[in-house]
């Protein structure tokens, strides 16, 4: 979120929770990119707010969290003191979830990571909720690469490969024709809590349908070596398409990650390391 947005979306965010009744004395920015993150306190409550034209997509989200809870899926729920749904203000849209601290430790063991991850896969087979697919997501991209006005920063070549690689491993990973399922989208490290309950994951607006390799390509390699019945030739594709979508959004012109546009240039460089691989050079 632009910074001369803060000041509006913080003061929104405090209005909407005190009139729900809840305390807020101050407000603690736990993250700031396309949506601003907020821990209330002393109520202690996570404030997810964003501009307005996200309101499909957080009601989607709150629907989602809600029924994957009731069936025990390890995601971190909507806030149980208020109603669970999205509250509009000021050109805002607001949603409330319980917030939990996060347990000081090393990094996420491998296998409970990918138990965590088949956990929620198999509270996803139980939700009957209509789903993008993959590929919607895999076009929202392509669209990026081929508007100049939205990438404009993004040089011929890099241009080029983006391109074909997002359209030839999103024709081969159709082609293949494995079983898909809902997903969480992007259940990357940084969606991921570790809490003094377990892993739980957040963010799931990206929900979307597809293969499990689709998001385990998301998570770091080690972990699908703990998931059961892996596809190796459909993860390692599905890992150089993730790559070249999440790169896309990085070279967007109102990309708000920090240090985006690094990162943007690092993960072009990783495409074309996997592409220039043995059985990886005929992509693009």
């Amino acid at each position: 979120m632009q910074a001369s947005e803060l000041p509006r979306a913080v003061a929104a965010a405090r209005s909407i929770a005190l009139a729900l009744n809840l305390t807020v004395d101050d407000e603690i920015v736990l993250q700031n990119s396309n949506r601003l993150v907020l821990r209330l306190v002393p109520c202690d409550v996570v404030a997810r707010v964003a501009p307005v034209a996200h309101q499909l997509s957080a009601e989607f989200e709150v629907e989602l969290a809600r029924r994957l809870a009731e069936t025990e899926s390890p995601v971190a729920a909507p806030e149980p003191r208020v109603e669970p749904r999205v509250h509009v203000r000021d050109g805002f849209v607001m949603n409330l979830w319980t917030y939990h601290e996060s347990v000081p430790t090393q990094e996420v063991p491998p296998a409970d990571y990918a138990h965590a991850l088949k956990r929620l896969h198999s509270g996803m087979r139980q939700i009957d909720l209509t789903t993008p697919h993959f590929t919607d997501r895999v076009a929202e991209a392509q669209q990026l690469v081929a508007s100049r006005d939205h990438t404009p920063a993004l040089v011929d070549a890099d241009r080029e490969l983006l391109t074909n690689t997002l359209q030839s491993l999103r024709r081969a990973i159709g082609e293949r024709g494995a079983a898909e399922q809902v997903l969480h989208g992007e259940p990357h490290p940084g969606n991921v809590l570790n809490t003094k309950n377990g892993l739980l994951f957040i963010d799931l607006e990206t929900c979307c349908r597809g293969p499990v390799e689709f998001d385990l390509a998301h998570a770091p390699e080690e972990v699908s070596e703990h998931y059961p019945g892996v596809n190796q030739d459909l993860l390692r594709e599905c890992r150089i398409l993730v790559l070249a979508m999440i790169a896309t959004w990085r070279w967007d012109r109102d990309d708000q990650l920090p240090n985006g546009r690094q990162l943007g240039t690092e993960w072009l460089s990783q495409i074309r390391a996997a592409l220039d691989r043995k059985g990886l050079d005929t992509y693009g």
